[in-house]
């Protein structure tokens, strides 16, 4: 009879036990909410044990210096001073690129990290809030083969002078831009065989879908060009220079874009300000072609009668004569016809003059990698034949 006794007292004990634990944590959950409701205490972590939490709580109490602002963006990146700026460029001491209003220098970390810095110079004011909810959405775009914005700084100056314009930090890419590796000589275009072309167009075509379909808020790039595609130590692509596509996120309506971007790569509607994800694939199609043919295919001068699409619709006529690989980059290794002629066939897709028959950047994804068929579209108006030597 003992034993049953003693059982039953125990049994007894650890249901009192229980009981007083319960309660306690019911009071002391009541007590946080209370003290969080009054901004006393930080949010609740449903995963963190009871002891962690009376930490954070004892920590809340403890005097934080705030900076002050009249309005929030979060997820930015680092904030650097003009001074920091400096100091990471060596007083802007290595250019290794200019453009029509941006200068990008190379930089050193204090940790070592190589970086680049752009400077942009607008004569256009920009205010502070504006500027920082533009970095805010380049700063939430998260894939491998975007360039990741590491840092910014916004100097308000009086513009024409060396402290004026907005800069923004880079990683560094040690193998520059596939501008740089197409169109300076047989000798670098020997380095990029056909596997590394076709993995450096999937890297695009994805970055490009995550961009129009994935992100929070749709980004438009309106630059696609070998310039604006940097290469890693693997010869990886990454789409860099989001000049434009930060102010076309927030208001289509509000940007004035008749004719920006780089002639030979813009679609024909950005002419009239009419904009959509399909500009972007326009780009992307002339950009894989000159991937395919190692060379440029459209050049502005003077006194040439050329149109922007000249080279496209010499592809279309090599194409339609079966003489396609006339127009493959003769410094790739022996490539076959038929490895090259699916990705020709997503270019021509792409860079259709009617935006509706082009295909999305995801299409143009699956497409690459073998999952959709890429169908000829139907043959454009035949032009004189050109001379690409």
């Amino acid at each position: 009879m003992a034993p049953v006794i003693v059982m039953l007292v125990c049994n007894l004990i650890a249901l009192l036990v229980y009981c007083i634990w319960k309660i306690s944590s019911l009071v002391l959950q009541a007590c946080l909410r209370r003290l969080r409701a009054r901004g006393k205490a930080p949010p609740a972590d449903p995963e963190a044990p009871l002891a962690t939490m009376l930490k954070s709580e004892a920590a809340s109490t403890t005097p934080v210096q705030v900076q002050q602002t009249t309005f929030h963006i979060e997820d930015l990146p680092r904030k650097f001073s003009y001074d920091e700026i400096r100091a990471v460029t060596g007083d802007f001491g290595t250019v290794v690129g200019r453009g029509g209003s941006a200068e990008v220098f190379r930089g050193l970390l204090d940790d070592g990290t190589a970086v680049a810095v752009k400077r942009i110079t607008s004569y256009k004011p920009v205010g502070e809030e504006e500027f920082l909810r533009e970095i805010s959405i380049v700063a939430n775009v998260h894939q491998r083969s975007l360039v990741r914005l590491l840092g910014y700084c916004l100097v308000q100056g009086v513009p024409g002078t060396t402290a004026h314009g907005q800069y923004l930090v880079y990683p560094f890419f040690e193998n520059g831009s596939l501008d740089w590796w197409l169109f300076n000589g047989e000798d670098r275009r020997r380095l990029l065989p056909w596997p590394t072309r076709r993995r450096i167009a999937v890297d695009v075509a994805r970055a490009l879908a995550y961009l129009h379909h994935e992100c929070h808020r749709q980004i438009l790039h309106l630059d696609i060009k070998p310039a604006n595609i940097l290469l890693d130590g693997s010869f990886r692509a990454h789409v860099s220079d989001f000049g434009i596509s930060i102010s076309i996120a927030q208001d289509l309506t509000s940007v004035e874009t008749c004719g920006e971007g780089t002639p030979g790569y813009m679609a024909p509607e950005i002419w009239f300000s009419s904009l959509s994800t399909k500009s972007d694939v326009y780009s992307y199609g002339m950009t894989l072609l000159e991937l395919v043919g190692g060379r440029r295919g459209y050049e502005a001068s003077m006194d040439s009668s050329e149109t922007p699409d000249i080279f496209a619709r010499v592809v279309r006529e090599k194409m339609a004569r079966g003489e396609l690989m006339e127009l493959v980059d003769a410094t790739m290794a022996p490539v076959d016809e038929g490895e090259v002629e699916a990705p020709v066939r997503v270019a021509l897709c792409c860079v259709q003059h009617q935006r509706e028959l082009r295909p999305s950047m995801l299409t143009v994804v699956e497409m690459l990698e073998g999952r959709i068929a890429a169908d000829l579209p139907p043959e454009s108006r035949r032009s004189p034949g050109a001379n690409f030597t």
